[in-house]
């Protein structure tokens, strides 16, 4: 299923690479931030090839909501508890900047993207002490950020935070204009990577750096990012905005006019709405789970019926999915791949705001390849070790890693298929609503046919 980005705009390909290549800089994946990385080395004077194993934007850059914002979640306070107040105010700061970097290269380049500045809020349907909180902690890390108890949203509300000047825009308009400027290889997996040497099906590239961009690490060893992180399924539907708002349960509210949601809306309970406007429609999105955990289906469905309850006149025009790596501590992995190697980089872990992210590692990792210091580091190192921030997830990922990795041993073959990943051999489950076998270990997924959709996998299904 086709996202609305993808519908509306169409990137030109290009070729496969062939032959024998020498680059300064091979950066693996030509999403949102494998082409900020690439263009912002190439600004700086480097050789640098980017690979791509389908097409350019091809994977979770095509299905984001494209929020730009520094608001992921009620995580300010809770950062600043266990990881401390001046990396949280790092943080804070570099994901301000890249809202501020996605503004500047906007109007220098003049790209068409519907940018826009608007409001970004985080609500609660259920108590307002957490989100006054909130809002305190982040304004004083320095976000313009405060409480609110009033919002455009279509039933009540306990409060909401609100982040001013944050951003939205069309990621697929954005990332067209900049690849233009790429070098960019198309259906060119990357089979191997050695020391100073990294191959395709067809070419070798000749480097003194790597970056892995490509959404999950495929490398196992060394970096263990397996261990570190896991995947999630957000699901999200296109609405043709012609709808005569209405309260809670359904009552029409006094205002006879049509609902305008103009600010971005993230619920701070887990079962909650997540609201964003276009141009001509209004995403509605929901129903986060662990890859590999949805059996009974009915993702779409339930936000299908929300959208006849608040909005009953609108018309669902578009329905896709994204999947998101989950880091342990909630922070992206930017930086050095592994301290056994010291010219690989990687840029993984960016939780539901890749967009973002991938901003600030493209700004982080241009510095550090240049080897200049940059602040930013100490907080997104992959090398950290944050006990108290981490353990809880760690443990609950290793208890689902055991039991996938123990139920594989035991999955028997039919046919010539077996539902089994080609990760590390865990149990695969079938996703109704997306019509995938999904990996509740590590989030590599697979076609009804067997064909591989997602990484760390990178074979299809045994066969």
């Amino acid at each position: 299923m086709e996202s609305l980005w993808m519908e509306e705009v169409q990137i030109p390909r290009r070729k496969p690479a062939e032959g024998l290549y020498e680059r300064d800089v091979v950066v693996i994946g030509a999403g949102m931030a494998g082409v900020l990385i690439a263009w912002r080395l190439q600004q700086a004077g480097l050789k640098v090839a980017i690979l791509e194993a389908d097409r350019i934007a091809g994977g979770q850059t095509g299905r984001t909501t494209a929020k730009i914002t520094s608001q992921h979640g009620l995580i300010y306070s809770k950062m600043v508890e266990e990881i401390g107040w001046e990396k949280a105010r790092l943080y804070a700061e570099a994901n301000q900047k890249a809202i501020d970097e996605y503004e500047n290269l906007v109007q220098k380049y003049h790209i068409e993207c519907d940018f826009e500045r608007v409001p970004a809020y985080i609500y609660s349907a259920k108590e307002a002490g957490k989100l006054l909180e909130e809002a305190q902690v982040a304004a004083e890390l320095g976000i313009p950020a405060y409480y609110t108890d009033s919002t455009e949203l279509p039933f009540q509300t306990a409060g909401a935070v609100c982040f001013e000047r944050q951003a939205c825009f069309h990621p697929l308009k954005f990332i067209r204009c900049l690849a233009e400027q790429l070098e960019i290889y198309e259906e060119s997996a990357v089979t191997e990577v050695r020391k100073g040497l990294i191959s395709t099906g067809r070419a070798k590239f000749l480097t003194d750096k790597v970056v892995f961009s490509c959404h999950y690490p495929f490398r196992i060893v060394p970096g263990f990012y397996f261990l570190r992180q896991h995947q999630e399924r957000g699901y999200v539907i296109a609405l043709e905005r012609e709808a005569a708002p209405t309260g809670t349960g359904g009552i029409p509210r006094k205002n006879d006019k049509k609902v305008e949601i103009k600010g971005m809306y993230l619920s701070a309970e887990g079962e909650g709405l997540s609201f964003r406007s276009t141009e001509n429609h209004l995403l509605l999105g929901g129903n986060s789970h662990r890859t590999g955990k949805n059996r009974q289906g009915g993702a779409y469905g339930s936000l299908k019926a929300a959208a006849c309850k608040y909005f009953p006149d609108s018309r669902v025009v578009a329905q896709w999915s994204a999947q998101d790596c989950m880091p342990h501590d909630g922070v992206p992995f930017i930086g050095r791949f592994s301290v056994w190697r010291k010219n690989w980089y990687v840029a993984t872990g960016f939780g539901k705001w890749g967009m973002t992210s991938s901003m600030v590692a493209a700004m982080l990792l241009t510095d550090m390849i240049q080897g200049k210091i940059n602040p930013w580091e100490k907080v997104f190192t992959p090398q950290r070790l944050r006990i108290q921030a981490g353990a809880r997830n760690f443990w609950l990922d290793m208890a689902e890693s055991i039991s996938g990795l123990t139920k594989g041993l035991f999955v028997p073959w039919e046919g010539e298929t077996c539902a089994r990943c080609t990760h590390m051999g865990c149990k695969l489950t079938r996703n109704p609503d997306d019509h995938s076998w999904d990996c509740p270990c590590h989030g590599s997924r697979y076609d009804e046919e067997g064909h591989l959709l997602d990484d760390p996998a990178q074979r299809d299904m045994y066969r």
